[in-house]
């Protein structure tokens, strides 16, 4: 379970983050914040994984709290969610590692695109003690090759190779009966969103199909197979 603070002056807006991140699912909001003070003391509280900063706050810039913030808490992700597009904010914030910068308004595909990357990129951290060179590209975000099923052709951006696998591996596994996109969610715990999309990545490079059959409550519902 991933740990988020979201500090954000307009509660509408931090309502709308606490929104898009339920969407995703395996994340906690474990505070909101509505001026600089109050998410310093909430970091400090409870130590979160994720923050979500707005620059433009009440009391004080939230890019000048990150020098704190560090401080505070050195291994702290941060993403800035601000209206805020100036040269010199954006370079001293990307200077202190933030992990993205999303101007506003901000989209929900955007938004989740940004927390599913970020997820992603902690479950690679996680996955060992040691990283490889090829997880490690991964990480700074460098184009790999899928060199196990796709030869030399490299995946498109947005398309994890390890992620990839599990999911071609599931598809393998329930090739009888296929999968929905809810219950590839289920068994990966990514988001349905996340499930679709590689799902049907499968089905652009060939490897899979989908048809629609009728649910439990009559509802159509699309369903994946593998195309042996």
């Amino acid at each position: 379970m991933i740990k988020v603070i979201v500090a954000e002056d307009d509660f509408r807006v931090a309502q709308l983050h606490e929104k898009f991140l339920k969407e995703i699912g395996n994340i906690e909001v474990s505070a909101k914040a509505l001026n600089a003070e109050e998410a310093l003391k909430a970091v400090s509280e409870h130590k979160p994984d994720l923050l979500l900063l707005d620059v433009y706050m009440p009391d004080r810039l939230g890019t000048d709290l990150l020098h704190e913030l560090r401080e505070l808490q050195p291994a702290l992700d941060i993403i800035m969610i601000t209206a805020a597009n100036e040269k010199d904010m954006i370079a001293k914030a990307l200077n202190y590692g933030v992990v993205d910068y999303i101007i506003k308004p901000i989209s929900m595909n955007r938004f989740i695109e940004t927390i599913e990357a970020y997820h992603q990129k902690k479950r690679l951290i996680n996955s060992s003690d040691t990283l490889d060179q090829k997880v490690i590209d991964q990480l700074i975000g460098k184009e790999t090759e899928d060199t196990e099923s796709q030869g030399t052709s490299s995946v498109p951006k947005g398309i994890d190779q390890l992620t990839l696998k599990k999911v071609r591996d599931l598809l393998k596994q329930y090739a009888t009966e296929g999968l929905t996109a809810e219950e590839a969610s289920a068994h990966l715990g990514a988001s349905k969103t996340t499930s679709r999309r590689y799902l049907e990545y499968l089905i652009s490079t060939k490897e899979g199909t989908a048809e629609m059959r009728y649910g439990k409550v009559g509802r159509p519902e699309r369903k994946y197979f593998y195309q042996l």
